[in-house]
This record gives C-alpha cells, structure tokens and sequence, in this order.
C-alpha cells in the first residue's frame, strides 16, 4: 500500500510541474541573406548558465521552463545582439521569431561571421545533411586548413575524384572530362583548352572561392549532359561593415631551385604576350628563336581583398567585394620521351623540360538587397593564364629516330619552345525574389575565352652528339627532311557563350514544394592555326644550337637562288603569291556551334517526417554543328556535320530519415553525353612525341559512306543509380558508405591507332560501358576541447571501383578505322582505387595564438590513358600518391605566417605502354612532354596581414 501511495505521490507531483511549466521555440533567420534561416546562432536565458544554438533550419526551443517573464539573448558573432523579453504561461508554447542582422562589428568579427556561415566544414556538412541531393562541398575553411590554392585540389580531397598529373582532366568515379560539367554560381564556365570540354579548375585561386560542391546524383536542374557530376564554384560575396587584407608568399621546389631558368622570347613575367595584332609572318621575321633568361626560380605570390557595405534608410543595402591575385610557378622536369606504338619512332632517354607558369585573376562582386525579399548580385570575373615551356630532348647525344638521315641510332636532338596564353572573361548578373509561397532565382552569363599559342618554335638536329665531343671539327646539323620538320607555329581559339537559367519555387503546402525552371545556353567555338617552316639550305652545320639566332637572321634569307642559307615555307600561301618567303592563309580551321534549351519540372514531397521524394523530368532540346577545314583529310578535309535531337529525361532522388542524424538516400536518372568540339574535328595537333585529332563519326553516319559498326548516333545514352547511407555523428563528425551504377551506350574512348603514325583519336568503341563502385568516409575528432570544438581530428575517404566495356572487332568509319584484338576491356580513365586522407591539429589553449596543423594524402591506382587497338598494348598511366603538410599560425587578430610543404613523397610521374617485350615507357598527350619524371617538392612561406 505504501508503494501505491508514493507512486500516486509521484505521479500528481509529475502532472502538477507540468502544468507549471511551458515552452518558447521559434525560427531565428538572417536580413543580411534575404531572411534565410540563420544557424549557429546562440540564445540564452539572461541571468542563467542555460542556452542553446539555432539549428541549420534556424530553430531553437526552451523546454519545461518554469511561468514567468525571462529575457533571452540573441546573439551571433558580427551581427547585433538583441534582448528579448518574454513571458512563459504555464502549459503553452510561445513563439518567438527573430531576424538578426549585422552590427558595425569590428573587422575579425565580419570575417568569422562569413566563415562560420557559408565556409565553415560544420555549416557544409549540415548543408550536406539537409540536401535533397547527393551532393559534396568543401569551403574556404577546410581548403585555408589543407593547404589547397585552387578549385582542382579543393574537389581532389572529395571521396571518388582525383586530378591528372601534368593536366587540367579531373576524374570523379573514374569518368573524365567529357563526362564532367563546371558551373559558377549555377551558370555554365566555358573551357579555356582546345582540347578540353571544362575550364581549368587550377585557374580559381581559393581567394574567389566561397565553397565548392560536386553533385555526383542527376537532378532534372542540370543540363543533360552528365555522367560523372556538376562541379559548382561559388565565387566568394561579402556583406560586412568593411575589411581589406594583403598577403604575400614564396616558394621554391626542390627541382627547379639552382637551375638556369629560361622562357620564350616575346613573354613577360606576368604572363602576357603583346604582339597578336601583329601577322605570324612579320613575328617571324621580327624576332628570334633563342629563348630568354626566366629569372631567379622562387615562385612568388601576391593577393589581395577588401570588401565594404552601405545601408541605406529605406532598408536597403550595397556590397562590395573585390580580390586580385598573382602567383608564378617554376619547374623543372627530367625525365624520358619516347613515341612508341607498333614500333618505336623516336626516343629521347634524357630529356628536360623548363616550365614557368603564371596566374593572375581578379574578380568583383556587387550585391543589392533591395529589401528583405528582393536581392540582385553582379560578378565578374577575369583569369590569365600562361605557360611557358622550354624543353631539350635527347640531351645526352643518344636520341633516336628511325626516319633520321645522317644516324638513326644515335644523336637526334630536338627543342621545343612553347608558349600558351589564356585570357578568360566571365560576367555573370544574378537575382533572388520570394513572394509569400513563391521565390523566383534566375541568372545570365556571358563568356568569352582567348585561348593562344603563338610561335611554338621547334627544331629538330641530328649528331647531336658532336656538339659535346668539344671537337671544334665536328658540328650538329639540321634535321630537314621535310620543310616543317623546322617550323614556327600559331595557333589561336576563341570560345563565346551566351546561358542562363531560371528557377519558380511554389510551395503550397509544407509538404510540397514544386520547381518549374528554365536552362539555355548558345556556345560558338572557332580556331585556326597556321606554321611556318624552314627549308635548310645550307646544312653543314650549326656551330652552336643554343644560338639559333645567329643562323636564322634576315641576312640570311635566301632571297635569290643560294644567296641565303635558309627559306621560309608556308603550306596555304595567299592567291598568286608564292608559298617561299611569303605570308599564308590558316592552314586549319574549324568553328563548332552548340545551342540548347531546356524546360524542367520537379517536386519535393515531403510524405512524411521520415521521407522526402523528389521525382522530376527535363525535356531538352539540343543541336550540335561543325565546320571544318583541314589539310591532313586531303579532299575529305573541307566539310560539315550537324546532329539534333529532342529528349525526355526522367529523375528520381529519395531520401529516408532512419533518424534525425542519419539518411538513406537513392536516386536514379537518365542522361546522356555529348561529343566535344574537340572530339570531333578531324585537326590533328603535334607536340614533341604524340599525336591527337577528332572523328566526325561522333556525331552520326553521313549519307553516301558506307559503315562498319559506326552507328547514327550523336551521342552516349546513360543509366545513373545511387544509393548512400550518411551519420552525422555530431556536427563535425561524419560516417557514410554508398554505392552507385552506371550504364553508357555508345561510350567515347580515346584510342592509339595501329598505324605508322600512332595518333590518338576518338571512336565509339562499343555497345556499352558498366561501372560499378562503393564509396565511404569517416570524419572523426579524436581530442576535443571543453567547447566540444576537434584539436585532433581526421578524415578518409575511400572509393573502390570496377569497370568494363565491350569493344567492337573492327570499325569502319568515313575517314578512320580501327580494330581489337579483345572483346572486354576497362573504361578509360578509371582507377579501380582512390583515396583521400588527412589529419588536422589545431590547439585552442593559447589566448592570442593559433596553430592549425593538418598533414593530407591522396593516391590514385593505375588507369588506363588510352585504348591500345590491334595488337598495341593499352597506354596507362600509373598511380601516384600525394602527401602535402600545412601549418597555418594565425597571430592576434590581424597576422598570420604559414608554412607548406607540398608533394612530401614526390613520386614519379609515369605512363607506360603494355607490349609483348614488357611495359615501355611512353608520353601522353594528357600530360607533359617528358614521362618517368619526378615533380619536385614546394617548400613556401606566407605572410598575411588584415587591416
């Protein structure tokens, strides 16, 4: 009986608390971002030690409080606090919502604030953890924290992608650059390469960079051309009262430190050259070959920020923000180059290779908050990237070619002096307005690229040998088989775009929301390139072959029958002029348009707390043309070919709460994949052992051409299925595994063909091609502080991957054949293994000090570079691991000095042929001139100050 007393005892005293006590919850959201939810933010009950922080949908809630007035704290590092009384009645809630905005605060205030809210690791893993899509992104934050100076190393740390030595191509889950789009703030970025569909990531400097974010998942938003994933950059934007900081760096890599450093004549230090309104011809004839001294070999760099805002009575607000950077790069490469397919062409067992690159970007952002619902942006953006490149082939006197005259074992030389020019405009004009249920978000880009290379210079020698016998009786001679063996070429592109996008949102319940948008893009694409060569008259021998100029001179023109020691040939000459001595038309040219347009439609259905579909389709309509006219066709060299196509593409993305920190999330989705401009023009370019052109078979059969295996198909139709399971263990802390499968038909390959010549081209190879693939990851903190804030913490991620395609016997096209031996092979470009790791220190006990230690790793296995046919064996390129380590030291408020040390293992850069005899070393034309060389370490310091 007493029991039942104490327990009835119990219960009334239970029953009356509750009906003592009450609730306060409410949305805390930010004015600074068009009243978006704010997280992070603290409240706190005024006179207590008890608090909470707003979660990622800016909700917060106070339980089981006593009646009776309190007053809670708002606050949120650089905006206003704010001071709120309220009263609890017992046995209801109360609501309460509150719009934060900025304060006159300090300058390190502002910059945390934007950290904390759209750079931060935790805002993206929360961002992560409440997107309707599978999605990854990493921020300022962790690329400052890794070390990573540009977008390419940002997305190589995201499980399944890695980057290819010596080249711009990024592969996530094993599919490359044909397979890949790249957007800016949602709008499409054109590619700055000829040979390439996506622009150079390495050319956005972490200073423009706010986060970036790879969708692997298909979403009805994205253009239709998509397989592998979106990589989206958003450019940095600033809304505080007003900052401006200045940094400096310096480098030195371990190869290039002590050596003579030398660059093209014509080029400047920053990376400009100035003489394009000039004809090819009078350059030529203008200037010489020999290249220039580069300079002390310390890579330096340079940027700057500054940012300010102004309120206005009527609640308006205009930002700024502007940065501008440049940074130069030297290296130095020693390796082999060996042009070898059926037979070996040529080798060159010691080679080297003089790089010095350079950077400079610049970018500007105008924000206009209208009001709280009405905001537009304005960002421009400008990139100038250069290369030059001087390198020495067959250096120890043992080159070989066996098309040599004077000695095919032994002696051939050969340099190559290579400049390229890219100058990138990017203007984009943005704006967001919501209506009750209703937000309206739509952008408009333009895009224009220049893309130079402008009098590549290269010259072939024989007896090369002599030239180190100090035998003043023996001299090197000209290789001159034929006029362009010795040549000045130019080579030009423009690409020009116009896109942009549209997206209504109505939400007319809870549950729904419904996206009805808009995509359309128009790009135009021309090129044209042109050489001179060099018909050497007098041949009998060059007394010094680093002092060209002293050969090629005017005087020397042979302008009357052997008046001279040298005639310059060109291979289209101008009507009734003569191809000797005179200037030329282009000798290639081609110009590829691309328009499409695109309507969607998507719903989020939110069925119940636990599940969120989200079906879609996308019905767009595209057209593909080019033009071309090229000499290596002969007759077939001067033609068109156009494919179009309307399609209907359904999407399907699913996302199960198992519980309030862990999702299952499905998607699946069709797509296709275009042919590049570059892919299908017949061109063919040289560099120093490879060859590579395009195949117009890419885009369907022409009437009148008969066909073996070449299908009237313009483009790869694929199968797109996910499945991943996410933990978000804390708010900084991360378990997830995932699989996915992929089905292309009529796959792309990059082939070698088994021919005298061994170029490359592009060939539908196939039926089909299947991926299948795991991913998984772990972000963990090891120590913690008394905030629960990670002083060691770490992060792996892992992605395994099986692939197989299966390949025709032989293919007949209009122009190119090729054949296989085997009937199964793997995708190009995929690497069964990728894995990104790193570990991160950063004490928080010192008041006026903060150390931030993080050592990275990243390795990929061996894929294959390009498709062997007949009996040539595949070109591979083998893995490589990375290990960087970053200390960053942020002194008080307004210093910082940083310390790197980069590519810590420096591993060997390697492609390799498969033949018969063994694996044979061999170049790529998706990486440098040399092959089986070492990078180098970077050892730098950086010095920041904020003002």
């Amino acid at each position: 009986m007493k029991h039942i007393v104490l327990l009835f005892t119990l219960l009334t005293a239970t029953f009356s608390h509750t009906q003592n006590t009450g609730s306060v919850a409410g949305k805390i959201t930010d004015k600074e971002f068009n009243n978006e939810p704010l997280a992070f933010a603290n409240v706190l009950i005024k006179g207590t030690t008890t608090g909470t922080t707003s979660d990622f949908d800016g909700l917060y809630a106070f339980e089981n409080l006593e009646a009776g007035s309190y007053t809670l704290v708002f606050s949120f590092v650089g905006y206003k606090t704010q001071e709120i009384s309220v009263d609890i009645v017992a046995g209801k809630k109360t609501e309460l919502n509150v719009i934060m905005a900025a304060s006159a605060a300090s300058l390190d205030e502002v910059i945390i604030t934007t950290t904390t809210k759209r750079e931060s690791e935790t805002a993206l893993l929360l961002e992560q953890k409440k997107a309707v899509e599978i999605k990854q992104s990493i921020g300022f934050e962790e690329l400052s924290r890794k070390g990573v100076s540009h977008a390419a190393g940002a997305i190589a740390k995201i499980s399944g992608v890695s980057k290819q030595e010596g080249s711009s191509n990024v592969y996530v889950r094993g599919l490359g650059d044909r397979y890949l789009n790249t957007t800016m703030n949602g709008l499409s970025l054109p590619s700055n390469d000829v040979s390439k569909k996506n622009i150079d990531l390495d050319l956005f400097s972490s200073d423009v960079i706010e986060n970036v974010s790879i969708s692997k998942a298909y979403s009805s938003k994205f253009y239709s051309d998509f397989a592998a994933g979106n990589v989206d950059i958003s450019s940095k934007v600033y809304k505080g009262s007003g900052f401006f900081d200045f940094g400096i760096g310096s480098e030195i890599n371990t190869n290039a430190i002590g050596k003579d450093f030398v660059r093209s004549e014509g080029t400047g230090h920053f990376g400009f050259y100035n003489r394009y309104a000039h004809n090819p011809f009078a350059v030529i004839l203008s200037h010489g070959f020999d290249p220039v001294d580069a300079g002390m070999p310390i890579n330096t760099s340079v940027n700057s920020a500054f940012g300010k805002s102004f309120n206005f009575e009527n609640g308006s607000k205009l930002s700024f923000y502007a940065t501008g950077s440049f940074e130069n790069d030297y290296q130095y490469r020693k390796g082999s180059s060996i042009d070898y397919t059926n037979v070996e062409k040529k080798a060159f067992e010691q080679s080297e290779e003089f790089e010095y690159g350079t950077t400079t970007t610049a970018m500007a952002s105008i924000i206009y908050k209208i009001d709280t619902s009405n905001t537009l942006k304005f960002n421009s953006l400008f990139v100038n990237s250069s290369s030059d490149k001087i390198g020495y082939f067959g250096i120890d006197g043992k080159g070989r070619n066996r098309d040599a005259i004077a000695n095919t074992d032994e002696g051939f030389y050969q340099q190559n002096i290579q400049f390229n020019e890219n100058l990138i405009y990017v203007n984009q004009l943005l704006g967001t307005h919501k209506f009750d249920k209703i937000e309206l978000d739509w952008g408009f880009g333009h895009n224009y690229v220049a893309a130079h290379e402008p009098d590549r210079k290269r010259l072939n020698f024989e007896n090369y040998q002599y030239a180190l016998d100090n035998d003043p009786n023996t001299q090197p001679i000209f290789y001159s088989n034929v006029d362009f063996d010795n040549q000045r070429y130019f080579q030009n592109i423009e690409d020009e775009e116009l896109n942009g996008r549209l997206n209504l949102a109505h939400k007319p319940s809870e549950n729904i929301k419904i996206n009805v948008g808009y995509n359309a893009r128009t790009k135009e694409r021309r090129f044209d390139n042109i050489r001179y060569g060099y018909d050497i008259i007098d041949n009998s021998g060059i007394e010094n072959v680093n002092n060209l100029n002293s050969f090629f001179t005017l005087d020397n023109l042979n302008l009357n029958d052997n008046q001279g020691t040298y005639e310059i040939k060109v291979i289209k000459p101008y009507p009734n002029l003569s191809n000797t001595n005179r200037p030329g038309l282009s000798e290639n040219t081609y110009k590829g348009k691309l328009d499409i347009y695109a309507g969607y439609l998507n719903a989020e259905i939110n069925l119940n707390e636990k599940w969120l579909i989200i079906p879609g389709v996308r019905v767009e309509s595209f057209k593909q043309y080019i033009e071309y006219d090229v000499i290596n066709l002969g007759v077939n060299g001067n033609d068109n070919i156009e494919a179009s196509d309307v399609l209907y593409l359904p999407s399907l993305s699913a996302k199960y709460a198992i519980t309030e920190d862990q999702n299952l999330r499905f998607s699946a989705s069709q797509t296709i994949s275009l042919p590049e401009f570059k892919e299908v023009a017949p061109f063919v370019y040289e560099s120093v052992s490879q060859r590579i052109g395009g195949n117009p078979d890419l885009l369907g059969q022409k009437a009148g051409d008969s066909y073996t295996n070449v299908k009237d198909v313009s483009y790869s139709t694929i199968l797109n299925v996910d499945l991943k399971y996410e933990w978000f263990v804390t708010t900084s802390e991360l378990i997830s595994l995932g699989a996915f499968y992929k089905q292309i038909k009529d796959p792309i390959n990059q082939v070698v063909a088994f021919d005298a010549t061994g170029t490359q081209r592009f060939f539908r190879t196939g039926e089909k091609a299947q991926i299948y693939g795991i991913e998984a990851e772990i972000r963990k903190n090891i120590i913690t502080n008394g905030d629960d804030k990670a002083e060691l913490s770490m992060g792996l991620n892992a992605t395994y991957m099986y692939t197989e395609q299966d390949l025709y016997q032989d293919i007949v096209g209009s122009n190119f054949n090729v054949s296989f031996v085997n009937d199964k092979e793997a995708l190009q470009g995929a690497s069964p293994l990728i894995i990104n790791a790193d570990i991160n220190y950063s004490p928080t006990s010192f008041e006026h000090y903060k150390p931030n230690a993080t050592l990275s790793f990243s390795y990929f296995s061996d894929r294959i570079d390009a498709l062997g046919s007949g009996h040539l064996g595949n070109v591979i390129e083998k893995g490589i691991p990375t290990l960087d380590f970053i200390l960053k030291n942020k002194i008080g408020k307004t210093f910082e000095i940083n310390v790197a040390a980069k590519n810590l293992l420096n591993p060997s850069i390697k492609y390799i042929r498969e033949t018969t005899q063994g694996a044979i070393v061999v170049t790529s034309p998706n990486g440098k001139d040399v092959s089986n060389y070492k990078k180098g370490m970077n050892i730098g310091l950086q010095l920041k100050y904020k003002f």
